[in-house]
Formats: structure tokens, sequence, C-alpha cells
């Protein structure tokens, strides 16, 4: 059974740096994507970013945090982190972590994700 437990997160100023790591259990694949997704208040989930690994594998980040934001993983691979730099009033959100068998067409899609953290609050302030 795949478990996903979540570390990070808080409140930091804006301008501001924070850093999200997400642990797997029950997941020693060698082909898989496991990604950060946010929501915020009225908000629709959104992907983040998205680490696949194996033939065909690659990261992958959603615009709004490209050059700010870096997914990595250990060398366990089975632990990814995020780390979020110059951060903004806008990237408040609840921050989740996601995780798929195999690779899947849109990384950044939450409907191709299985398994789901619980959730950790970021809060930016201006």
């Amino acid at each position: 059974r795949v478990q996903l437990v979540e570390s990070g997160g808080g409140s930091v100023q804006a301008g501001g740096s924070l850093r999200l790591s997400c642990a797997a259990s029950g997941y020693t694949v060698s082909r898989k994507c496991m990604a950060w997704f946010r929501q915020a208040p009225g908000k629709e989930r959104e992907g983040v970013a998205s680490l696949c690994t194996g033939d065909g594998g690659g990261t992958y980040y959603a615009d709004s945090v490209k050059g700010r934001f870096t997914i990595s993983q250990d060398n366990t691979k089975n632990t990814i982190a995020l780390q979020m730099n110059s951060l903004k009033p806008e990237d408040t959100a609840v921050y989740y972590c996601a995780a798929v068998v195999g690779l899947v067409p849109s990384p950044l899609r939450s409907s191709y994700y299985n398994y789901w953290a619980q959730g950790t609050q970021v809060t930016v302030s201006s």
C-alpha cells in the first residue's frame, strides 16, 4: 500500500523560501511520476511541478513557478522535495504531494495521480 507523508510548509514573507518534502513508502518502482499540486481557496487544484523517472521521464513545471521552484529527488528515489524561492503572495495555498506508477501524458494534470498526501499549508505574506 502506497503512503505519502509530507513535511515542511509554513509561513514566510514575500521573497522568502520554503522547502517541502514528501516521503513515499510501498512505492519502489523505477517508472513513476511524483508531483506537487496546490489549491488556493476558491480555486481549482493546479499542478506545480512533476518529476517522472524511467525512460521518457523528466521534470515539468507550471509557468507560474518556472525559475523559482525546483523539484528534486533523493538518492533513495522515494523522497521528493520542492524548493520554493522568491515566494509571492499568490503562491499561498495548500500543497499536495501526489504519485502514480508509470509515466503519464500530462504530468501536471491531477486526474492522472492516484496516491495523495494529506496536504500542507504554505502562506506567503506581502
